[in-house]
């Protein structure tokens, strides 16, 4: 299996510590606010990522974890009038239904930053006891980033070169520019904690390096994030975390891709900022999966209203294939089906997780799957069932096929099933007084708006099929 490492900028073979475990530590969300588009991407990546390391065999100790103390929690706090833990529970659960309508399955650990506050207060003193950081006059607690020989190698910048380039805040406190807060001191009226230099709370960097050695050790497999992430937060946690223990932080750093809007930078201030549960109020979960993995998980992914059509008529593709076959105990038998589709969908997600190449094997087990119940009827069986088995190792195709085809739990549907229904029934009566006129009109009209009637001897049924916008 090959990873592409953010440290060492190319793909290596992955070999982890302890010979059939991974662990692996993923930056999560600060719960002040709803869950955007971005987020689903980091989710849903590295959930693809936990089960495709499952399906092959290792045992995963996956954490992921939640910031519930930060700047922007306190103001968001104040300005809805309520307290930090009720705003920060109330996202914490609305971060919890997004991510299982979007398939995501929970991570073996959660840990919350102001659960590990004897830890962080721990790494802080440790680096001050080793000459890294520094208690300032003004209760901060800074880290002296000069004196880390290795600072700047997982984004490959020269320290005078960020000083010259980037935005660094001004402080008298500081002794250098480029330092950073590890302890904050708690301005009038501001949550604290107390501490050894004061009352206050954890800088945003501290957090993650104290809370992923406590949970998987000094030195684990590996660390995950957003792309806005690798600069400086990431930087820093190496910085905190191997001079605190001596030891190499992280084996592997992966970092998914950006999510554009129409192929611009997803904003608030452009008006294309949206979040999970803004699009799924209009789109199928699964619909915004698939556009989510259907690309490489480095790979920045564009929304947009044909991106979603273009998923959309993908799925159906699948469940089309499924639909109309009893797959309950169905269990596929050695030899039953070519064994080049499993070695196909393997090499891909071997290759660095390469969804997008993973996806094409389906889309070809599809097409046989289809060649099937029209020639070999007896074969379709065991061909829909390795679908569904490959297609859930990316949390894909695990509805009822006849559900998501009439758009179930989309929030799509432009008229009610009953409504659909009563015009199915409509057009019955119209053929059967041979006023094939008003029946085609009907069948038109439900066209025009995404239903597809489809006749057969038992009767009519019908799909939903989202016009292209």
């Amino acid at each position: 299996m090959q990873i592409y490492n953010t440290l060492t900028r190319r793909k290596e073979t992955f070999t982890p510590i302890e010979p059939g475990k991974v662990r692996m530590y993923v930056c999560g969300m600060t719960v002040y606010d709803f869950c955007h588009l971005g987020h689903a991407r980091v989710m849903v990546a590295f959930d693809v990522i936990t089960r495709y390391l499952r399906a092959r065999g290792y045992d995963v100790s996956y954490v992921r974890n939640i910031t519930d103390i930060d700047d922007k929690i306190l103001k968001r706090a104040d300005e809805n009038g309520e307290t930090i833990e009720a705003l920060t529970d109330r996202m914490i659960d609305a971060m919890h239904e997004d991510e299982g309508r979007l398939g995501v399955l929970r991570p073996d650990a959660e840990p919350r930053a102001t659960q590990h506050l004897d830890e962080i207060v721990s790494m802080i003193q440790t680096l001050i006891d080793k000459g890294y950081a520094y208690a300032a006059d003004n209760g901060d607690v800074y880290y002296r980033v000069r004196k880390f020989d290795g600072y700047g190698k997982l984004n490959n910048r020269d320290l005078d070169d960020m000083r010259s380039g980037a935005r660094i805040d001004v402080d008298e406190h500081k002794e250098d520019p480029l330092d950073f807060v590890l302890w904050k001191a708690a301005k009038p009226g501001e949550a604290n904690w107390r501490s050894p230099w004061g009352e206050g709370r954890p800088g945003w960097h501290i957090e993650c390096s104290a809370m992923s050695t406590c949970c998987l050790g000094e030195t684990f497999d590996i660390h995950g994030g957003g792309p806005d992430l690798t600069f400086p937060h990431h930087e820093n946690e190496i910085a905190q975390s191997e001079a605190a223990t001596g030891k190499p932080y992280v084996n592997t750093w992966m970092h998914a891709g950006a999510v554009r809007v129409n192929q611009e930078k997803m904003s608030k201030s452009l008006g294309n900022f949206f979040t999970i549960r803004d699009v799924l109020e209009h789109h199928d979960a699964e619909v915004v999966r698939y556009l989510l993995v259907s690309s490489h998980y480095r790979s920045p992914i564009n929304y947009a209203p044909e991106s979603l059509a273009d998923a959309r008529k993908s799925l159906e593709r699948f469940y089309n294939a499924l639909d109309g076959l009893a797959l309950d105990g169905v269990e596929v038998r050695e030899g039953e089906v070519d064994a080049r589709f499993d070695e196909r969908f393997t090499a891909a997600m071997d290759d660095d997780f390469n969804t997008a190449e993973a996806v094409s094997v389906l889309f070809d087990l599809a097409r046989e799957l289809n060649r099937a119940k029209k020639e070999s009827p007896e074969q379709a069986p065991a061909l829909a069932a390795e679908l569904k088995r490959l297609g859930g190792v990316l949390g894909l195709l695990q509805q009822a096929p006849a559900a998501f085809l009439k758009g179930a739990g989309a929030g799509e549907l432009p008229m009610t099933e009953a409504e659909i229904e009563a015009k199915i029934a409509e057009r019955a009566a119209a053929k059967k007084a041979r006023d094939f006129a008003t029946a085609d009109g009907i069948r038109d009209e439900l066209a025009a708006l995404g239903i597809v009637l489809k006749d057969s001897r038992e009767g009519t049924g019908w799909v939903f099929e989202a016009p292209g916008e």
